[in-house]
């Protein structure tokens, strides 16, 4: 099998295609071709090395594939070879072959193809459990979604469509007329005050529901503009990051500009602060599968559809990680064998 390795902690040249042999599944596990697989931010930390989750390196890392079941472990009943499948691996799916346990996978809808797949599971299972399992997203809400139109963002908004939202989106201002299609009524620049521009459309109001992805002063200023029972919730520290290498200055400042809350100030202010770690939670499948179940049912709707802004090749693995770190994508992006 083939795998892209981050060889050691640094720039995207540090990925490299290594060769293996291919795993052969164990009992209660079933082994995939692998057609492709998904890129988060998770795996931009984790190869300059701010990921503590991630594995020691060298790895691969890797949260979400598509393929195809060719072999069966014993003790398997509810997938066959041929089957076209989602891979939810904890770390490992850039790969073109992975074994994988059975409560780990799901079968794909007819009408997906293996990119919609690939760009499925993590970023959709993440809004989704941000706005309708941890948290009620009430019809009407007015909702702030940071880095709107990046994988998580695009989701988010689609989820919150479903439910009548009004929409307000931080992102770069070439971005801004993709996201009015999407039914975004305020694009705002992620680069300025985004706090004073959110001020402007909402005024005294506050916002209901807020996802931040960014961290540091970002939280403080999303805390102060959350109206009486509003949410914010966090699901990453990208603020953390200052470009392809690692910077552990950097990295601290931003940690050190977050505002420490305490339960006696929520009270007083009625509002929540609550966060999301789709990693952490790939060990309680008795909560996700149910959600994956939903976001399969709404995908069978058309209420949810994957957008993929490009795809790489294993041995392109060094751009893919330049694009999203140049801010460039909209929507997904994918490694394919």
């Amino acid at each position: 099998m083939r795998q892209v390795w981050i060889t050691r902690a640094g720039p995207p040249e540090v990925l490299q295609v290594r060769e293996q042999p291919d795993p052969e599944p164990a009992d209660g596990q079933v082994r995939i071709r692998v057609k492709a697989a998904g890129i988060n931010f998770a795996d931009l930390m984790a190869r300059v090395g701010l990921y503590p989750d991630a594995p020691k390196i060298p790895c691969v890392v890797g949260y979400e594939v598509s393929g195809v079941v060719d072999r069966v472990g014993t003790g398997v009943s509810g997938l066959h070879e041929g089957d076209r499948v989602f891979g939810m691996p904890r770390f490992g799916g850039y790969t073109d072959c992975l074994a994988i346990a059975e409560d780990q996978v799901f079968r794909m809808p007819e009408r997906m193809t293996f990119e919609e797949a690939a760009a499925l599971p993590v970023v959709y299972l993440t809004a989704y459990n941000m706005m309708l399992f941890t948290g009620t997203l009430r019809p009407g809400s007015t909702v702030l979604i940071h880095s709107a139109a990046g994988g998580v963002g695009l989701a988010a908004i689609q989820i919150a469509k479903t439910r009548g939202c009004i929409l307000i989106g931080t992102a770069s201002p070439g971005k801004h007329d993709y996201l009015r299609q999407q039914g975004v009524a305020h694009p705002i620049d992620s680069r300025g005050d985004y706090a004073a521009a959110v001020r402007q459309i909402v005024g005294d109001k506050g916002v209901d529901l807020i996802l931040d992805p960014v961290g540091g002063k970002s939280w403080t200023s999303g805390y102060d503009l959350l109206a009486p029972c509003g949410r914010l919730v966090a699901f990453g520290l990208s603020a953390a990051s200052s470009g392809t290498k690692r910077s552990l200055l950097h990295a601290g400042l931003q940690v050190m500009k977050i505002k420490k809350i305490n339960p006696m100030k929520l009270m007083e202010d009625n509002k929540t602060v609550s966060g999301t770690n789709m990693g952490h939670l790939f060990g309680r499948l008795d909560l996700l599968r149910p959600q994956f179940a939903e976001l399969l049912k709404m995908y069978e709707a058309g209420e949810i559809a994957p957008h993929v802004d490009r795809t790489f090749r294993f041995d392109e693995a060094p751009a893919a990680h330049h694009f999203l770190h140049d801010r460039k994508a909209i929507g997904k992006v994918l490694l394919v064998p």
